[in-house]
């Protein structure tokens, strides 16, 4: 049989698991808003990464149309020719890329000194760079 030490064993026991109105722990609108805080930083932090890329991948564009400008004046410059005024095209590949480059030919106002200009573009047409040196006559 039952005594009252076992009762109140039994409903110390009960009141221990029974929830209180002054719990330790969080509501759910504070979950909530901290959810909803990491959902926004999470998302920043994935569209800086984006903005990361493409910035890499435009960087090293840049990169292999400067090596393709370079390549062209260096020809001319070592060929020691005399480049006549006018518009010529070319390609271009770098590291697997090619590109459409334009050569443009200028005089200047010493007629010993010519301006040269490399536009290099992508496969899409835009210009990418633009590299400009001053050839004199040899």
């Amino acid at each position: 049989m039952p005594t009252q030490a076992h009762y109140k064993h039994s409903a110390s026991i009960f009141q221990r698991w029974a929830p209180s109105r002054c719990s330790p722990g969080f509501t759910l609108i504070e979950v909530l808003v901290a959810l909803a805080i990491v959902a926004v930083t999470l998302s920043a932090g994935i569209k800086a990464a984006g903005a990361l890329t493409d910035n890499a991948e435009r960087s090293a564009q840049i990169n292999q149309a400067q090596w393709c400008a370079d390549n062209q004046l260096a020809s001319l410059r070592m060929a020691q020719l005399y480049p006549p005024v006018g518009d010529s095209d070319f390609n271009c590949e770098q590291l697997g890329s090619t590109y459409a480059g334009k050569m443009i030919v200028r005089p200047t106002p010493n007629p010993n000194f010519r301006r040269v200009d490399a536009q290099i573009f992508n496969s899409q047409g835009q210009s990418v760079l633009s590299l400009s040196t001053v050839l004199s006559r040899f």
